[in-house]
């Protein structure tokens, strides 16, 4: 078969422009290697998007995946290795299989940074996390630390407010993102077990079997930390996972470079949401790129 499109990665944006072009009567495929949602899925708690006033990252996830299924999106759970221009079509092969389309939108989002220090790769999954709602709850009573100064990471302390004796909130600058919302910090900033460090910069994660305490440093007075805690949750951001595209796309700094109608150097290939180079990377703009992708799409192949 071959479908109107193939859209590669199942979250937000991915899923949106699933829903689009399926409204117009398309065929679409939707090849995900991970988790249906995203980097959405593992928020917990979206309170930015419009005529909603909260919702768990999972839920609107769930949601938008019950939402396109009943209009027939199909799915794959395989990791796209290359793609290859085939005459007026695209092979993209994965892991098990080839499939064939006659446009492709990229929709990869991007992953966890690390911290790359010692001790980060070792204690992975034994203290070690890169998801609060995945594993917060496991540490009910413990001492957490959370590494980053986003709204990511202030999201990840208040939902971990909830079950650790006390939150650490670790940021290398003076201050906050500048991204981060306000209302967020003010809430943070109001929780009781919540404890903000400024200017502490991670040096090592110590633990045999598990993590037993984070070696920081203080860049204000040239001296190392040692802080005793239970779990370290990594949200200094994301970055994208592009090279298998680089002979189809532009690139800078790894993030996808399209024109305003989402198209990159390739005709017939996309690239919407957080994978494509853009000032704002929110849940409202990565399904803006997908509505005008999936129009494009839809008018390409009528």
């Amino acid at each position: 078969m071959i479908y109107d499109s193939i859209i590669i990665g199942a979250g937000a944006a991915g899923m949106t422009a699933a829903l689009n072009i399926l409204r117009n009567g398309k065929t679409a495929l939707i090849i995900e290697k991970e988790v249906i949602g995203g980097q959405i899925a593992s928020a917990p708690l979206i309170e930015n998007y419009p005529a909603v006033k909260e919702i768990s990252g999972l839920d609107f996830s769930t949601q938008l995946f019950d939402q396109i299924t009943a209009l027939g999106a199909e799915f794959e759970l395989d990791i796209v290795n290359r793609i290859e221009k085939k005459d007026n079509t695209f092979i993209v092969h994965a892991e098990y299989h080839s499939y064939e389309t006659k446009t492709i939108i990229i929709a990869t989002g991007s992953e966890h940074k690390k911290l790359n220090i010692e001790g980060e790769d070792e204690l992975s999954g034994k203290g070690v996390s890169y998801c609060a709602v995945c594993d917060g709850m496991f540490y009910k009573g413990k001492d957490i630390t959370v590494v980053g100064g986003s709204d990511t990471a202030l999201q990840y302390a208040l939902l971990l407010s909830n079950y650790g004796r006390n939150v650490y909130l670790c940021m290398r600058r003076n201050t906050y993102s500048p991204s981060a919302e306000q209302i967020l910090i003010d809430k943070v900033e109001k929780k009781s077990n919540v404890k903000i460090m400024f200017n502490v910069k991670p040096k090592k994660i110590i633990g045999e079997e598990k993590v037993e305490e984070l070696l920081l440093e203080d860049t204000t007075e040239n001296k190392e930390l040692a802080l005793k805690t239970d779990a370290i949750f990594v949200a200094i951001g994301e970055e994208p996972k592009t090279d298998i595209f680089n002979d189809f796309v532009e690139r800078q700094n790894g993030y996808i470079i399209t024109n305003e109608n989402m198209e990159t150097k390739t005709d017939g290939i996309y690239a919407v949401g957080d994978v494509r180079l853009k000032m704002v990377r929110q849940l409202t703009t990565a399904e803006a790129d997908a509505a005008i992708a999936a129009y494009n799409v839809s008018k390409r192949v009528s």
